[in-house]
This record gives C-alpha cells, structure tokens and sequence, in this order.
C-alpha cells in the first residue's frame, strides 16, 4: 500500500495549491482519508478529512472556509485545494488513509508546501 502526496511547492501569500494523494496497492473507495501537516518545530496537525464516499467532509478550524478536501475514487486519488494561503500554512502535507476513530493506518510520504510572505 502505498500514498504518494504531490503538488507542494512555493507559493506567495493569498495564493492557491492544489495538492493529490495517489493511492496504490489497494481501493481507497470505502475508507475515509485525510491530510495532516507538520510544521518545522511543531508537531503534526490535523487539516482535513473526507469519508469513503466523498460525501462528508471535515476541517480543522484553522482550515476551514480556505481549503477544499475532495477525491476521485474511479482514480484513487484524493485532493486537497488550498486557497487564501498564509504563511502559517506553511508545512510538510501528508495524507493518510483507512481511519479508525483518530488511528490511520495509513500514512503517505509528505510534500512541501512554502507560502512566503
């Protein structure tokens, strides 16, 4: 099983991403996935989650109303658009699959994201 996360990368303040999660070795389509992030210096954080049929979406506050969690499960893939971006956004975005109450089996290689100010 494996998550590969791309589309990080340096981006100026009040500018958008749009990060994927590719899935590979299994189907995704029936369990929730979500990103996180990790901060230089600070521990890992929860950003957005969205359940197996993308019917349900959830959002840290810090999150909420500026990134937009979906997925394509015809390609195994999920995304996470990230508009209004602050320098406090900036960290390594991870995502992760298969949740059991706040475990995730699953945890993908990481992409940077660098928001200047």
């Amino acid at each position: 099983v494996q998550l590969q996360a791309s589309g990080g990368g340096l981006v100026q303040t009040a500018g958008s991403l749009r990060l994927s999660c590719a899935a590979s070795g299994h189907t995704f389509s029936t369990v929730d996935m979500g990103w996180f992030r990790q901060a230089p210096g600070k521990e890992r954080e929860f950003v957005a989650a969205i359940s197996g049929s993308g019917g349900i979406a959830w959002y840290a506050d810090s999150t909420k109303g500026r990134f937009t969690i979906f997925r394509d499960n015809a390609k195994n893939t999920m995304y996470l658009q990230m508009n209004s971006l602050k320098p406090g956004d900036t960290a390594v975005y991870y995502c992760a699959a298969d949740r059991s109450g706040s475990v995730w089996r699953y945890l993908g290689q990481g992409t940077l994201v660098t928001v200047s100010s």
